[in-house]
Parts: structure tokens; sequence; C-alpha cells
């Protein structure tokens, strides 16, 4: 068997119908368009969302609420996670280049601080935001927090 010997399987191919080439080949006339109307034309595209006059599902679906677009989405730390974190990868420092390192945030995440759960580590903490309750928590455990733009 040499490459340029192969051939596809038989039946496996099939002739492309040649349309518009005259009555005999019994796809002449009309090519198999049908009477007149755009859609016998060349050029012709259907318009997108265009249901054959049927009501479109964007103009039957009610729309609802807001999107924001200023919204600034944050990546959410509670303390309970922060405290897991400083045992799991001995942190004492919580800087946005520590967790995209080990894998906890994107690059371009910002990160926030909640004051869920307990913070007992004495750490050094560097986000972009936090609650008040948190920097409090943080503060009484000894620790520092700074908030970066």
């Amino acid at each position: 068997m040499k490459l340029h010997t192969l051939k596809p399987a038989v039946g496996a191919t099939h002739k492309e119908k040649r349309l518009g080439r005259g009555e005999a080949s019994g796809k002449g006339g009309t090519s198999t368009k049908g009477n007149k109307g755009g859609q016998s034309r060349a050029g012709y595209k259907s318009k997108m969302a265009h249901e054959g006059g049927q009501m479109p599902i964007q103009r039957r679906i009610p729309k609802r609420g807001f999107k924001n677009n200023n919204r600034v989405e944050f990546k959410v730390f509670n303390l309970g996670q922060l405290e897991q974190l400083a045992e799991k990868y001995g942190f004492t420092e919580v800087n946005l280049e520590n967790l995209y390192i080990n894998n906890l945030i994107n690059r371009t995440d910002k990160v926030k601080v909640l004051a869920n759960g307990e913070l007992k580590a004495k750490l050094t903490i560097k986000v972009n935001a936090a609650s008040e309750k948190a920097k409090s928590a943080i503060e009484a455990a000894g620790g520092s927090i700074e908030i970066v733009k």
C-alpha cells in the first residue's frame, strides 16, 4: 500500500448533483428552487431570528431585570477560609500574588474579605476590599489589613 494508491471505500463518495445544467439533467429550469420569490434568487439570506411570520421568541418572552455594566465582581474569601489557607499553605501574608501562585484566583480577579468564620492566625492581608467586620476581626487576631487598588 502506497499513499498515492489510497482511495475512499466503495460507496463512501457520491457525485455532486449539478443543478441548472439544462432540462435533460432533470435539475434544469428552476434548479430545484421553485418558482419566483426571494428564496429562488441569488444572494438570498433569511433574516436573523425570523420565524416565518410567527412572533419571534425575543418578542414573546418578557424582559426582566437590569444589568449594571459598572458592577465590580469580587472573588470572595471568608475569614474561615483564610484560616484554612494559612494552615494548608503556611501563609503569614495573604496577598493577590500568593493567591494567584497557588491557583486560588486568576490574574485579573479582585479579592474581597468577608467576616464569616473565625480567624485565629496572625495574618498580614493585602486585598482589594474588605467588610468592616472582617477588618475588625483581623485586627483583633493581631493581624493587619491593607486595601490595595
